[in-house]
């Protein structure tokens, strides 16, 4: 298990972001891809692990299976198991690297579930001083209530995140 350590908003996190979207759109330039930046490292002011969570949205999965190889070329690692709890995802990581700091990559459909709840969650977080600031609390609390149980500490913010979606689909009367 690996420590959770969760460090202030860094303004250098958005430039990270644009560093991994230029590298994706290379591997993807013969392809319609959406690229945003999501997880606690996109919401300005929100304190973060330093890990940059990226959303690649496709047309379809086997466009995402085709780019594979390239991704791994250029550092990704993809992890296949992932896919019994979410089949909708294709997952990739890129370790850290000096002056990068690690990428979890979110292979998708574009516009799927998936890809909505987790734009509206990260757009909450930016639009709502208080989701933002009851997020905070309870990330610091999780880190400290978890410190060494990643899984644990994950799973403890579901809650609150489905909520969040709950909340917002009831406002757009969904």
């Amino acid at each position: 298990m690996s420590q959770i350590n969760i460090h202030s908003y860094s303004s250098d996190w958005p430039s990270h972001f644009d560093r991994v979207k230029v590298d994706l759109l290379a591997i993807f330039f013969d392809r319609h891809v959406q690229i945003e930046h999501i997880g606690s490292t996109s919401v300005p002011g929100l304190a973060a692990k330093p890990i940059i969570d990226v959303l690649l949205g496709a047309d379809s999965l086997p466009v995402i299976e085709l780019k594979t190889p390239k991704l791994q070329a250029r550092g990704y690692q993809y992890i296949a198991r992932y896919e019994t709890d979410l089949p909708m995802r294709r997952y990739f990581f890129k370790p850290e690297e000096p002056g990068l700091l690690r990428v979890n990559l979110h292979a998708v459909v574009l516009r799927s579930t998936f890809w909505l709840e987790h734009i509206a969650f990260r757009d909450a977080l930016r639009s709502s001083a208080s989701v933002l600031a009851d997020y905070s609390s309870l990330k610091s609390e999780l880190a400290a209530r978890h410190p060494d149980d990643m899984p644990a500490y994950t799973a403890a913010k579901t809650p609150f995140i489905r909520s969040t979606l709950t909340s917002l689909e009831q406002k757009d009367g969904r």
